[in-house]
């Protein structure tokens, strides 16, 4: 079975890691084979961006391997979750795919492993992308993929490319059967 883990902290952007499990959640009900592990930095509970509260499973340092992890944007990822070498740490040994949504891109980025690929980010924040020489930024891109390093543009845009990782792992179909039980109407995700 595919473990997904998302990665919180605190300031992180509720939907940017809400509409993500929402798709893996739904994907795992419609037959893919996989489950979903909300981590935080230590274990210990998390107040989002907007307040909401939320109770991870367990710390980053307890995730078993990984097939996806997913690192979400918002105030908390421009600002300490970038410096934290924990969870750059955790971003480097991943042997999966790798996939941020809006400026989650930022952490992917100081961990090193954008380095030499195309991206994207939330596009407030293309700036500061363009600060890291080594990587080939898309600034109309609503998602990439670059090996098994993927990112999102803001916010809603993970949704597209969690559907986009989807039909890819379990295929096309499991992912229209969720983006239909969602009622998303974007088709962005079917975009490579």
């Amino acid at each position: 079975m595919a473990v997904v883990g998302i990665l919180t902290f605190e300031d992180v952007e509720e939907l940017d890691f809400i509409g993500p499990l929402e798709v893996f959640g739904i994907a795992s009900r419609m037959g893919a084979d996989c489950r979903v592990i909300v981590a935080s930095v230590d274990g210990h509970p998390v107040r989002c961006r907007n307040g909401l509260r939320i109770v991870p499973d367990c710390s980053m340092n307890e995730l078993p391997e990984l097939a996806i992890l997913v690192v979400p944007g918002g105030l908390g990822a421009r600002t300490h979750a970038r410096t934290n070498p924990g969870i750059r740490e955790l971003v480097r040994r991943q042997k999966g795919v790798v996939a941020s949504v809006c400026t989650g891109a930022v952490i992917l980025a100081e961990a090193g492993v954008l380095d030499g690929r195309a991206a994207t980010t939330h596009h407030s924040s293309l700036g500061v992308l363009r600060r890291f020489a080594a990587i080939s930024v898309r600034e109309q891109a609503r998602w990439t993929m670059d090996g098994r390093i993927a990112t999102s543009a803001g916010i809603a845009a993970g949704i597209d490319l969690a559907l986009a990782l989807v039909a890819d792992r379990w295929g096309r179909s499991v992912a229209q059967t969720v983006a239909d039980n969602l009622e998303w109407h974007s088709t962005e995700w079917q975009s490579h």
